[in-house]
């Protein structure tokens, strides 16, 4: 019914169909022969002979409203393609549990809109297992975690290596362990721990102390008590908790122990009232990455972030 639209706007626009043929580069007999068959497929005539110019019909009047909906809907769409082509538009949803949303996100946000302002990005925190079904749904674009999801079912990133270490407030520790094994928060923001060959602290210094754990569903939690079971210990857990920086403010109040993340570490302040201690490697380090949806299809913008967190990682 629209297939011969342009022909019938070009005549309604010249109000003659041999201008409106000569603007199109066709000759008359064929504009009017499409006309016509348009207004078979209709069933009613869109243009009233009868006048000069030409003037549309009741019908032709309908025809003509439509027609312009659907022309400034494909201009609209070519326009929206150009843009979204180079990101002067789009949208990208990020999600990340309160860590990551709080301390390592937002910068990279913040990078990526500098480049592409015309790009609305959205942040959803929440926690992991939520992150996982909402980035299975299509409801996020891509998330940021340091657990492990299915490779069958997510696509995925490494963004960088974290490390657990263990969080100790200064009254728990005695001075000689500090003296053997303490590293500061610098060491570990420059990865010096490594270089002055500081040995892990043994965790039985701290056999009758409290600890404050992550809830067992958390991969901290999971780290921390195979960490404490090489150790042949079964720590005395005061609180469970949500969140890694809860537990760290908790622990920093000298309630108990906390096993806590270079990531956090590097983003809060130096406190002289707790001490860190390095842990086994094996099971401390794990990886940080963005993962997305299998096999869905990757958005420029989604494309653009990613190698804007690659290039801040290395």
């Amino acid at each position: 019914m629209f297939q011969g639209m342009r022909y019938v706007y070009a005549v309604y626009q010249e109000k003659s169909i041999s201008k409106a043929a000569e603007r199109l580069c066709i000759s008359q007999p064929s504009l009017s022969a499409n006309i016509k068959r348009t207004e078979e497929k209709i069933g009613y005539p869109l243009f009233d002979r009868s006048t000069k110019p030409l003037s549309l019909t009741e019908c032709g009047k309908q025809y003509i409203r439509a027609a312009e909906q659907i022309l400034e809907a494909e201009t609209g769409f070519e326009n929206y393609v150009n843009d979204w082509g180079t990101l002067k538009t789009g949208n990208l949803i990020l999600g990340g549990s309160s860590l990551f949303a709080s301390w390592v996100l937002p910068g990279l946000m913040g990078e990526f809109s500098g480049n592409y302002p015309g790009v609305r990005v959205e942040l959803v925190e929440e926690n992991t297992q939520t992150l996982q079904n909402l980035l299975q749904r299509g409801q996020i674009d891509i998330m940021l975690d340091n657990c492990q999801l299915d490779p069958r079912e997510f696509d995925r990133q490494t963004y960088r290596e974290e490390r657990l270490f263990l969080a100790v407030p200064e009254k728990m520790a005695a001075a000689e362990i500090v003296r053997s094994y303490a590293v500061t928060k610098e060491m570990i923001e420059k990865d010096a721990q490594e270089k002055d060959d500081i040995p892990p602290v043994p965790l039985h210094c701290f056999a009758d102390r409290p600890f404050i754990m992550l809830k067992p569903e958390n991969d901290t939690r999971r780290r921390s008590m195979e960490i404490l079971h090489r150790y042949h210990m079964e720590p005395q857990i005061i609180l469970e908790l949500d969140q890694q920086l809860t537990s760290y403010h908790v622990a920093c109040s000298g309630l108990g122990i906390a096993f806590i993340s270079d990531t956090l570490i590097r983003a809060v302040p130096a406190r002289p009232d707790i001490v860190y201690f390095k842990l086994p490697e094996k099971e401390s380090c794990r990886k940080i990455r963005f993962y997305w949806k299998a096999g869905r299809y990757q958005t420029r913008a989604m494309e653009e972030f990613l190698r804007i967190a690659g290039n801040t990682a290395s």
